[in-house]
């Protein structure tokens, strides 16, 4: 809706950017409050929270590529261009597990417990970030003729304009909305370390893999012209997920019998 904010000059605060660096601050906020809650260093949490957000925006800004290379390889200035929208996100939870569970390993703390702080952080990152998405209009929906449908008129938004979609963005907003409360009603409740961390991986296969029928821009194509790319790795994630909570229940249960 708002891909420029202001311009002073030559300098432009876009809406993706700002929302962006929001669910940065914030998230990190919340997981130094959430390491003091649990009895874990609050230090090493933060670092490990700026890490796994750096190595999340590389990593989503890399997929993104990959899938639009045809784009970038004849623009390839415009893969600097972040601020301007473009993350896949699977590509930045690739990244941001794959660099959390070196720095946990090598700082040797609680994997599980430390990673059911990290879990809560990403919804509650991700629903800002979804705003940016608003913001800039990537992301975008399908047409449709829905009362609560958007238009787009901003020549800058990457969304289609002038015509009625889906706001794809404001659904995957509330979603991870919806994920962060449940999350949060769960984290005392929990029977084992890493209940957190799979349930979300799991709730959130499962939501964008329904949100993904109504996206209406480019998602690439897995299966039989059907299922988008993004709707194939949900699946394996969900599918990992379950075999992990039944792995860690097991253990939970062989531990105090």
């Amino acid at each position: 809706m708002y891909p420029i904010i202001f311009e002073i000059g030559s300098f432009s605060l876009r809406g993706y950017g700002l929302m962006v660096a929001v669910g940065f601050i914030v998230g990190i906020w919340f997981a130094a409050k959430e390491a003091e809650r649990v009895g874990v260093e609050k230090g090493k949490v933060i670092d490990l929270a700026f890490y796994t957000v750096l190595a999340a925006i590389i990593g989503s800004r890399v997929l993104h590529v990959i899938i639009e290379w045809d784009y970038f390889s004849k623009n390839p200035v415009e893969i600097i261009k972040i601020w301007r929208g473009g993350l896949v996100f699977y590509g930045g939870l690739i990244g941001a597990i794959l660099v959390g569970w070196l720095y946990i390993i090598k700082h040797k703390m609680p994997f599980w417990k430390t990673t059911d702080i990290c879990v809560l952080v990403i919804p509650l990152g991700h629903a800002f970030g979804r705003l940016g998405c608003f913001a800039a209009g990537c992301c975008h929906g399908k047409i449709t003729d829905l009362p609560w449908a958007v238009k787009f008129t901003d020549p800058e938004s990457l969304a289609p304009l002038n015509v009625h979609i889906h706001p794809t963005q404001l659904y995957s907003s509330i979603n991870n909305l919806a994920i962060f409360a449940l999350l949060m009603f769960l984290r005392k409740r929990k029977k084992f370390e890493g209940q957190l961390a799979l349930t979300y991986l799991f709730v959130y296969s499962i939501t964008r893999g329904i949100i993904e029928f109504w996206r209406g821009d480019d998602r690439g194509v897995l299966f039989f012209g059907i299922f988008s790319a993004a709707q194939g790795i949900g699946v394996i994630l969900a599918l990992m997920s379950i075999v992990g909570m039944i792995y860690l229940s097991k253990r939970k249960e062989n531990k105090t019998s």
